[in-house]
């Protein structure tokens, strides 16, 4: 390739869907799409990241006209915006189970906005989607998505990707288990809760002057920290395992 095929129609063209299907990566997927990172800076990534990845591009495989280019384009949207779903169903485990603890905590008011998603969410679910990052920083998820997108280039062409059904199938399947998965997490803790309210019933029974408000309360957010400590590593492997799983699947676009 020559310096004078660079700047040919279809090479512009590739340039662009590249550009596209970064951008639309990086607006999707977890760590990328975080809402403190500036949507300038954003596209200032997938800019450089498509001149990085441009030489390894294969060639223009659709018709140079508006109405295939615009396709194209949306056809490299929604190729980014599929994997930026499917990883962050998974990466939604571990703040299900968060809004659920809070919820037994009695910490379901105590609310904020996320730093990452930008909607209110409990401070616990807070807590474990930051301590999520750190896990996913840790095992290099974001080298793992752009060493997809590179892999993506020569099995999937510039403008090619289509949703098939066993896409939406994997996405109603991972929805119902990022449920059940969430649900597992925070189960410790909502059993010894339920437990204590036992107890706490059986109490006031016995001693009418026992004050619930009082005593109750915080001896219920105590043993809960003491749990969600206990359990912390594991919550964090189990949402490791799921994010590995997660890429497994994506590995089946090609």
């Amino acid at each position: 390739m020559s310096w004078l095929d660079v700047f040919s129609q279809s090479y512009v063209v590739g340039f662009i869907l590249l550009f596209f299907r970064f951008a639309a990566m990086f607006l999707a997927t977890p760590i990328f799409s975080h809402q403190s990172i500036p949507m300038t800076i954003k596209a200032s990534m997938a800019f450089f990241f498509t001149i990085v990845f441009y030489s390894s591009m294969p060639e223009l495989a659709i018709t140079i006209s508006f109405p295939t280019i615009v396709l194209a384009i949306l056809s490299e949207m929604l190729f980014g915006l599929a994997i930026g779903i499917i990883l962050q169903i998974s990466f939604n485990v571990i703040t299900f189970a968060g809004g659920i603890i809070s919820f037994m905590m009695g910490f379901s008011m105590a609310s904020a906005i996320d730093p990452q998603s930008g909607v209110s969410m409990p401070i616990v679910s807070q807590f474990l989607s930051l301590m999520g990052l750190m896990v996913l920083l840790s095992i290099d998820m974001h080298h793992w998505v752009l060493l997809f997108v590179s892999d993506s280039l020569s099995h999937i062409p510039l403008g090619g990707f289509i949703m098939e059904e066993e896409l939406f199938s994997y996405i109603i399947y991972a929805t119902g288990k990022m449920f059940l998965v969430g649900f597992m997490i925070a189960f410790p803790i909502i059993a010894l809760t339920w437990l204590s309210d036992v107890i706490f019933g059986m109490l006031m029974k016995t001693m009418p002057q026992f004050n619930l408000l009082v005593i109750g309360f915080p001896i219920k957010i105590m043993v809960s920290f003491v749990v969600l400590i206990a359990t912390f590593s594991a919550s964090m492997l189990i949402l490791k395992n799921e994010m590995l799983e997660a890429f497994n699947y994506l590995r089946m676009f090609f």
